[in-house]
C-alpha cells in the first residue's frame, strides 16, 4: 500500500526566505512585538469595520442580477455589492467574464 504524500504548501519567494530563516535560527523577535500585534489588530479591524451607509438607486435588471450574482456566491446581496466596491476602490476587481 502506498503512502499518501503530503501535499507541501507553495511559497513565494519572500515566504521562502523567512522559512529558511525560521530553520536556520535566525530570525530574532521585535523588541516591542506586543505593542506591533496590537496596532495590526487595531489596522485590521478598522478596514472591516462598516460605519457608513450607502443609498444608490440602481435599474431594476441590475438589482436582479446583483442579487442573482450574490445567490450564486452564497452571500446576501448588500455583502456581495459591498464587496465589489471594495474590491473595485482597492483595484483587485478581475473580470473572469
Amino acid at each position: 500500500m502506498k503512502a499518501k504524500a503530503i501535499n507541501q504548501p507553495k511559497f513565494d519567494e519572500e515566504e521562502l526566505d523567512i522559512l529558511q530563516a525560521l530553520e536556520a535560527g535566525t530570525l530574532k523577535p521585535l523588541a516591542d512585538a506586543k505593542k506591533q500585534i496590537k496596532a495590526h489588530r487595531a489596522a485590521a479591524e478598522a478596514t472591516f469595520k462598516k460605519d457608513q451607509r450607502l443609498n444608490i438607486r440602481i435599474s431594476s435588471r441590475d438589482l436582479k442580477n446583483l442579487q442573482a450574482r450574490a445567490l450564486e456566491e452564497g452571500i446576501p446581496y448588500q455583502t456581495f455589492a459591498a464587496s465589489l466596491l471594495h474590491k473595485f476602490i482597492s483595484g483587485h476587481l478581475v473580470s473572469h467574464r
